[in-house]
């Protein structure tokens, strides 16, 4: 036996349990090391994956039970007495996001991550996977990005094939009586799967994401995989994904797909699907095979510090949106909106003058991915600001090669020189390729965008292709959606969501008028000036009462009543717009150079 073989299968799906199985060949004597990881690649949190293994056992051959020694919350030990040895456990999958796995009657989903034990001492060996079929759920069919044998065809259950470990546990699997579509790019055929009901126009759908996945496989030259999949968990509420190489698993609204009463329709939920699409598409070449050296190899035992997220989440953040542009989706003022509001969300707080976006990436571990009620006041996202920063870097070399090259051409670089031979980036890479390009020696200049907490002047450089960068209003109080104003707007500083009560604040910005209220996060807002608070009604108040005036305001804060004196002043200028001033100057920036 020279591989290692899994067989998972539905143990209780009302009780939400997968059943694995794992067989794996060992010497006589020889103590072998169980492990699962505790965070997966692209969710940079230590997740504990193991709290979810249930009754963990090892045998030898006939069954012959073997002691199974704790070592640590994640890690077993056991000493083999035969030439193979049986590991059996049991796995509570009860996490409806991208990350973990689910269980239950409709529909099932695992990552190997968080599903699957490694044998430390053979993570190299190839690896067989058993998918077995539910003998109650006759329907249901298998989605995964997984090598299939040759004797199981697509969406069968069966076995299933890795080179080792790690590519093992990069190949989510969906089952259940899925929706699937499916689409050809350069001759790699893509596939569309929800794994629950949905009134989306597929074939729009298609069309559509077919478009940005032409405009990725054109920028860097190649697909480096045989066949994709988009699988996407559809619920009431839901947006996330996470990218593996030739898959990625998205969560949406079921709502947030193109309506097929409405085929001319754009909207904003669907725009912000596509986008979504985009990015985890994006993120097959930029940072599942282009990646930081720290992640090469992985250590997914404990935390991988990195500086340079900045560049695989925001360069990654700056195309999903500019793809929409490229491939006719959206036409260049609905782009720059989408750009404003990026933007915005970098202004609006003070966190870029707190932190860094070498220091965001760095403690991503806890700022980002366990971010506190002070969010918005104390960090950046190297989400946002990183795609400003490759805003700047895409006209930065637009401008001094004279429309030769641009970003494009930094990721085709990146590509052949790192993403092709498995070599890790450092953040001088970025650098010295730009300079490259621009003929000119700019490391001073960006290393001062990386490592310091101030804002990005983008100003005079979008002036030179033809755009107008004005700090503007927000156009309503649970908005980030800005407007250029000269009358007054309401505005309260902070973000809420609706409650059967009245409304729950989610941020507060610093020294906003519900700052000085006392407000917090978590708040449950009852109601302003005698009058019941839901976030039409709190709108409207805004609207009426007059500015900088105090008025009562009664909220929870847990089950204690609380009363406070809150106004409500003009908005200031926080937020971000642009405009184009010159339509030939914009071109040189809309225009798609391919050397």
């Amino acid at each position: 036996m020279n591989h290692i073989q899994y067989h998972i299968c539905v143990a209780n799906s009302h009780s939400h349990l997968f059943s694995v199985k794992i067989t794996f060949p060992s010497n006589i004597n020889s103590t072998y090391t169980l492990s699962l990881p505790a965070w997966l690649p692209g969710s940079y949190m230590i997740r504990d994956f193991a709290k979810n293994i249930i009754q963990p056992k090892a045998f030898a051959q006939q069954n012959q039970p073997l002691d199974l020694i704790k070592i640590d919350k994640q890690t077993w030990q056991v000493t083999a007495q035969a030439e193979t040895t049986t590991l059996e456990y049991q796995v509570f999958a009860f996490d409806l996001s991208v990350r973990t796995a689910y269980l239950d009657n409709q529909r099932g989903f695992f990552n190997g991550s968080s599903t699957f034990l490694a044998i430390e001492e053979l993570k190299e060996l190839p690896c067989q996977l058993t998918i077995e079929q539910p003998e109650q759920q006759p329907n249901w069919r298998v989605a995964t990005g997984l090598t299939r044998a040759k004797s199981t065809e697509k969406y069968q259950f069966g076995e299933y094939l890795a080179v080792d470990y790690q590519e093992l546990i990069d190949g989510p699997v969906a089952i259940g009586d899925f929706d699937v579509s499916e689409f050809t790019v350069e001759g790699v055929t893509h596939h569309m799967v929800f794994t629950s009901q949905h009134f989306g126009d597929t074939e729009r759908l298609c069309r559509d994401v077919a478009k940005l996945c032409q405009h990725h496989i054109s920028l860097f030259g190649e697909a480096p995989f045989k066949e994709y999949w988009f699988i996407t968990h559809l619920q009431a509420k839901g947006f996330g994904g996470l990218e593996h190489k030739n898959s990625t698993i998205l969560q949406a609204s079921r709502f947030d797909l193109p309506n097929p009463n409405k085929p001319e329709e754009l909207s904003d939920n669907y725009k912000t699907f596509l986008s979504l699409c985009s990015h985890e598409y994006f993120h097959a070449w930029n940072v599942c095979r282009i990646k930081p050296k720290a992640f090469v190899p992985y250590n997914l035992q404990k935390e991988s510090y990195t500086t340079q997220l900045w560049a695989y989440e925001g360069i990654t953040s700056y195309y999903d949106d500019f793809s929409l542009y490229r491939t006719g989706i959206i036409d260049f003022d609905s782009y720059l909106a989408l750009l404003a509001k990026t933007a915005t969300r970098v202004y609006r707080g003070l966190g870029q003058h707190k932190l860094s976006v070498e220091d965001s990436s760095f403690y991503t571990w806890t700022k980002f991915y366990q971010q506190g009620a002070d969010a918005v006041n104390n960090i950046v996202s190297y989400y946002t600001k990183g795609a400003l920063i490759a805003l700047w870097l895409d006209l930065t070399i637009r401008k001094h090669s004279q429309g030769q090259y641009s970003l494009d051409d930094l990721m085709r670089e990146l590509w052949i020189h790192f993403g092709r031979p498995n070599i890790g980036t450092q953040t001088e890479d970025f650098i010295n390729i730009t300079n490259i390009l621009c003929q000119q020696d700019l490391t001073s200049q960006i290393n001062q965008m990386l490592t310091s907490a101030s804002a990005l002047e983008l100003q005079p450089l979008l002036a030179e292709f033809g755009v107008v960068k004005h700090f503007s209003k927000f156009k309503a109080l649970n908005s980030i959606e800005t407007v250029v104003a000269n009358q007054p707007i309401p505005y309260l500083g902070a973000l809420f969501q609706n409650k059967e009560l009245g409304v729950k604040i989610t941020s507060v910005v610093e020294n906003s008028p519900a700052a000085q209220a006392g407000l917090a996060v978590n708040d449950i807002l009852i109601a302003v000036n005698g009058i019941k608070v839901t976030e039409q009604s709190i709108q409207q108040l805004s609207e009426h009462l007059p500015l900088n005036k105090p008025f009562s305001c009664h909220y929870f804060r847990d089950d204690l009543l609380l009363t406070t004196q809150l106004s409500f002043s003009d908005s200031p200028l926080t937020g971000i717009s642009f405009v184009v001033s010159e339509e030939e100057k914009a071109k040189l920036w809309q225009k798609i150079i391919r050397n």
